[in-house]
């Protein structure tokens, strides 16, 4: 199915303890471009990221932006130190004893001294961490590639359209064609009987001169050329494949058998339909600029 280079897809799960979010967004781009915004700490994600999406992405400039929350404080470990606690215990008991004073020594108050409790952050299980992130980047992906399928979708009927207005104006063309040669070749013979007509006149010649010119003028080849590239436009268009580059050297194809049949055209009506189906190529390769 045709994708267009532009689309978005989010998606949200809590797993594991962990609210993971993913969002994946896309412009067009000449190859395949790909940036991320991921935490620093799970920076080892990004090289699987950046493949898990090439299988689905040929052309564009794809961003995708990993949020992770620890809700339920899973990443972190939290212990007492009891050689302090202990040593503190021990000293201020001392302290007491020498002193004289009242043994009120609770564990609230223990507690709140420094360097009791030795808080580790829990070593991430990077497997287990990717198989639930690429869960949640999956299902983006799937959002994303709908998005640019659908959009891909509009672009062909644009697209297609186009190529059927062109068509007709080829026809319009090849009409018009021959008649046009057939009245230069009747307007030449009569202007060089008019200045030879006091001297013999070599009719052959004439006519053998006046179809060589025709034949310069004549656009057969040219609009059955145009024709062959607008089917293979139309064909390209059924792709299951990104065909984007394909695409955009097929329309300068086109462009190009339009500029030589306005070169050759010796007729108003002519000029008037190079330039209507100029300005509809121009617009379908804007719209093959979006297709990946």
């Amino acid at each position: 199915m045709l994708k267009s280079m532009t689309g978005y897809g989010r998606a949200q799960k809590v797993l594991n303890g962990r609210d993971i979010l993913v969002e994946i967004r896309s412009v067009n781009h000449r190859y395949y471009e790909y940036s991320s915004r991921i935490p620093r700490t799970y920076n080892y994600i990004d090289e699987k990221l950046k493949t898990l999406l090439k299988t689905s992405v040929s052309r564009g400039k794809v961003e995708v932006a990993v949020t992770i929350n620890n809700i339920e404080a899973k990443d972190t470990e939290i212990a007492v130190n009891m050689t302090v606690a202990e040593g503190y215990v021990n000293a201020l008991r001392g302290v007491s004893e020498q002193l004289g004073l009242a043994d009120d020594l609770t564990l609230s108050k223990l507690i709140k001294l420094p360097d009791i409790f030795n808080i580790q952050k829990t070593p991430d299980d990077e497997e287990k961490i990717w198989n639930d992130i690429s869960q949640v980047t999956t299902e983006a992906l799937n959002r994303f590639v709908s998005m640019r399928e659908i959009e891909g979708e509009r672009l062909k009927a644009d697209v297609t359209s186009k190529a059927d207005g062109i068509l007709a104006m080829v026809s319009e063309v090849e009409k018009l064609s021959p008649v046009t040669v057939e009245n230069y070749r009747n307007r030449l013979y009569k202007k060089l009987s008019e200045i030879l007509e006091s001297k013999d006149i070599d009719e052959q010649r004439i006519l053998t001169e006046a179809a060589v010119f025709s034949e310069k003028i004549a656009v057969d080849e040219e609009t059955v050329r145009l024709r062959s590239h607008i089917s293979q436009l139309v064909s390209m268009l059924e792709s299951d494949e990104a065909v984007g580059r394909k695409l955009d050297f097929i329309v300068q194809e086109m462009n190009r058998e339009v500029n030589t049949i306005g070169s050759k055209a010796q007729d108003l009506s002519i000029t008037k339909l190079v330039v209507d189906m100029k300005a509809e190529i121009e617009k379908i390769r804007e719209q093959i600029q979006n297709i990946e």
